[in-house]
């Protein structure tokens, strides 16, 4: 008779608690203020391999994990053009993807990327942590992660908070030594 009641109280105690949270939709990643797993040793045929080396260079680096079949990809393609127009080191990972379709859609869209991993079976997203496409991670010029970023980049979501992020790296990169 109490059973029913005590389990409804701490059931609701623990959703008021939840939405207590300062951003309840925000996934929070264990790689944030440490070293990049590594990257693909396998490249994208044609295009320039990426390297552990690659994420460690000295700048900020946004690394993309993208697909050719994927929709909202095709959505955040515009914006990763734009990054690499300004400047801004994009490196990408094309995972579960076939080489050819992969190449077929950057010679026709267009290729934002300095450097494309190639994960052709998705092994290697696991150690990022990255479930589906697309995912972008900023990392600081030593190659530790300060960002996550799950879904496309577009919209009030990535105008409230990757770009803060983004720019916040690109920042303290400006004013370090």
């Amino acid at each position: 008779m109490v059973l029913p009641p005590v389990l409804f109280l701490g059931l609701a105690g623990m959703f008021w608690v939840g939405m207590q949270r300062s951003n309840p939709d925000d996934l929070p990643s264990v790689f944030i203020g440490r070293q990049a797993p590594e990257v693909p040793a396998q490249a994208l045929p044609g295009y320039a391999a990426l390297t552990d080396a690659d994420l460690r260079a000295g700048e900020v680096t946004v690394v993309n994990f993208w697909a050719s079949w994927c929709p909202p990809c095709r959505a955040e393609h515009p914006v990763l053009l734009e990054m690499a127009a300004r400047g801004i080191r994009v490196a990408g990972v094309n995972m579960r993807d076939d080489a050819a379709a992969a190449t077929k859609y950057l010679e026709e869209e267009g290729n934002p990327f300095f450097a494309v991993g190639f994960d052709p079976d998705g092994k290697d997203r696991v150690e990022w942590g990255v479930t589906a496409p697309p995912e972008t991670f900023i990392l600081r010029g030593d190659g530790t992660v300060a960002f996550r970023f799950i879904g496309p980049l577009v919209g009030t979501d990535y105008e409230a908070r990757f770009l803060p992020a983004l720019e916040a790296a690109l920042a303290e990169e400006a004013g370090s030594p």
